[in-house]
């Protein structure tokens, strides 16, 4: 667990007036059953996305120049109570300057199909990692556990004997920090992992009769692993050498085997941790067990973690503002007691239509949403992002469509619309860690260490 560091607590004062913008355990299946099931790979849909409206190359040139110009000149797409992100900043601060290394800089990312579409947050991966270093992938669900699944960064392989448990159908709640899991009662199943990193994890679920597993890297054994045990997650762990690394994992037994996901990362740099799912809504989090869900997110111990949902629940009839609040409220009271000084921020939800037969329709839930969102965060000492705003305010995904930055659902963006996303935010977060820098240094001296510097 990271310490509370002084220096951050004595910032946060400073830097915030910078003017910136008990469930059951899963039940055993007869071992037939468990085969039979465990044989249905999960079906590959695909997702049928509309075409957009056809727009001259002239047009949706000024329209991209539009969206780009208010992606970043907008005043009120600020990140609101910037003091939240200090703890963030002081890591930031100390990885940048080579203190107290020996674990990446980890960032969690929990949200619904921008988030799991891994466009995203892979800028901003890439963008963090170019600046601060590669953390390595750090986690990554096991396989590929559902149609559409993403991680750009890395190459991943199920064969067809796992069954998916979880996701946004829901289960039976133990299906970890990614919300879905793998499963399996036959010998021979194997899972891949293609990345670089030194230090691997692997997380697992332990079950009374549990089968076991080996793993292997780039050919060579690094253990056999019994799942068998009181049920509560496990974990292995292997020092590797540094560079790349094709990882196996093999069932060895025709016993029930259930897996949630690899941990592979370097001594130094920051990990971008994609947790989307495609559909999920915020209170998808408050479905899992606790238990399992907060001992996975201590073990990754993050410096920040990004709660990035909305959009299927401004869809959605049944939300009130008063019930989004409550629940997006045990959520944040969930993470922050997984982890107590990480930064956390909320991001609102975007801009989007529905699509009828004749025109196109904004939602009637995305404003109140998008305050509950507000009112939780704030409430909770979280930092907020008004993702809507950023994008040009109510009715703005209109013109990114027309800019080729949307598609043409009018509710996902294209790959070059989640890079200018993210790279809005990496702007955002920068600008305030070099103020944070400079704060730093006048309170701490100019190395960053020493007594603080005497100012008048």
């Amino acid at each position: 667990m990271r310490k509370t560091l002084l220096p951050a607590v004595l910032l946060a004062a400073a830097f915030s007036v910078a003017p910136l913008l008990p469930q059951s355990p899963p039940p055993r299946q007869p071992a037939a059953t468990a085969k039979k099931t465990a044989a249905k790979a999960p079906a590959k849909l695909r997702r049928t996305v509309p075409k957009p409206p056809p727009v001259s190359p002239q047009a949706r040139a000024e329209a991209a120049a539009t969206v780009e110009s208010r992606v970043k000149t907008a005043p009120e797409t600020g990140i609101e109570n910037a003091a939240a992100m200090v703890p963030l900043y002081e890591l930031m601060y100390r990885q940048e300057n080579h203190i107290e290394n020996g674990q990446p800089l980890r960032v969690l990312q929990f949200g619904d199909s921008h988030t799991a579409a891994d466009d995203w947050p892979g800028q901003l991966r890439a963008r963090f990692q170019q600046r601060f270093g590669s953390g390595g992938p750090g986690f990554v669900q096991a396989g590929r556990p559902y149609a559409g699944f993403r991680r750009l960064d890395v190459k991943s392989s199920m064969s067809r004997g796992w069954q998916t448990l979880g996701g946004v159908r829901g289960g039976d709640g133990f299906d970890g920090i990614a919300g879905v899991s793998l499963t399996t009662a036959r010998a021979g199943e194997t899972l891949t992992l293609e990345a670089e990193g030194e230090v691997l994890e692997f997380f697992y679920w332990r079950q009374p009769g549990g089968g076991a597993f080996a793993l292997e890297d780039n050919g060579s054994g690094l253990g056999e692993i019994s799942t068998d045990g009181p049920l509560g997650p496990g974990y292995f762990r292997a020092e590797l050498p540094a560079g790349p690394h094709s990882l196996t994992l093999r069932t060895l037994s025709e016993a029930p085997v259930r897996v949630f996901g690899w941990v592979l990362e370097h001594r130094s740099g920051i990990t971008w941790e994609t947790l989307g799912l495609n559909g999920a809504q915020a209170d998808l989090l408050l479905k899992q067990d606790a238990a399992l869900l907060k001992d996975h997110i201590a073990r990754r111990n993050p410096a920040l973690i990004l709660v990035a949902y909305g959009t299927n629940e401004s869809r959605r009839m049944d939300w009130t503002f008063e019930s989004y609040q409550q629940a997006l409220d045990g959520v944040l009271r969930l993470l922050r007691e997984a982890a107590p000084v990480a930064s956390i921020l909320v991001v609102g939800a975007p801009d989007q239509y529905i699509r009828t037969r004749r025109s196109t329709v904004a939602p009637a839930g995305t404003d109140q949403i998008l305050e509950a969102q507000r009112k939780a965060a704030l409430e909770h000492r979280c930092a907020f992002w008004n993702l809507r705003a950023a994008m040009g305010g109510p009715g703005s995904m209109k013109q990114w469509v027309r800019a080729g930055l949307a598609q043409g659902d009018y509710v996902h963006l294209t790959a070059a619309g989640y890079r200018l996303v993210g790279d809005a935010l990496y702007d955002l977060i920068l600008g305030q860690y070099g103020i944070f820098v400079t704060i730093r240094e006048k309170i701490m001296g100019e190395n960053g260490n020493g007594p603080p510097v005497k100012t008048h």
